[in-house]
């Protein structure tokens, strides 16, 4: 396990990651596009194994996937960090441009890559899901 350390543009909000990401994706749901005008490149960690130290403004909103998203940003910045969803309360979403060091965390898979535009550069080698992926296995002694 690899302990690692994130931070807002501002430095109000700062983040520990005391877990190894059990996934590493690049999303390219509509949503995503929307907060980075790309597709966002998204570690899911246990919900325990996030710390955060700083203020978090939220918004709420309806999925593609049909769960509530609630996505937590900066109040002071505006940087988009963390996301949960209501299906999933045992994972968070954290983006990994983000962390003081995002080489060290490399992407499995392109999600919602239907959604993706036609200029899109998607990494072949990536697996490929077109839409929702299947929820991974909670990870072991956590719920």
């Amino acid at each position: 396990m690899t302990e690692r350390t994130g931070r807002c543009l501002c430095g109000a909000v700062s983040f520990t990651l005391s877990a190894d990401p059990l996934l590493t994706r690049v999303c390219w749901c509509r949503d995503c596009q929307h907060l980075a005008a790309n597709g966002t490149v998204n570690l899911l960690v246990p919900t325990d194994g996030l710390a955060i130290s700083g203020p978090l403004a939220e918004h709420t909103k309806t999925a593609d996937s049909g769960n509530e998203v609630t996505r937590q940003f900066c109040p002071s910045c505006g940087t988009h960090l963390f996301a949960k969803s209501s299906a999933r309360p045992q994972f968070r979403v954290v983006r990994a441009g983000n962390l003081d060091d995002p080489s060290s965390v490399q992407p499995s898979m392109n999600i919602w890559a239907a959604s993706a535009p036609g200029w899109a550069c998607l990494d072949p080698a990536l697996e490929r899901v077109e839409q929702q992926p299947a929820a991974p296995p909670s990870p072991a002694g956590r719920t």
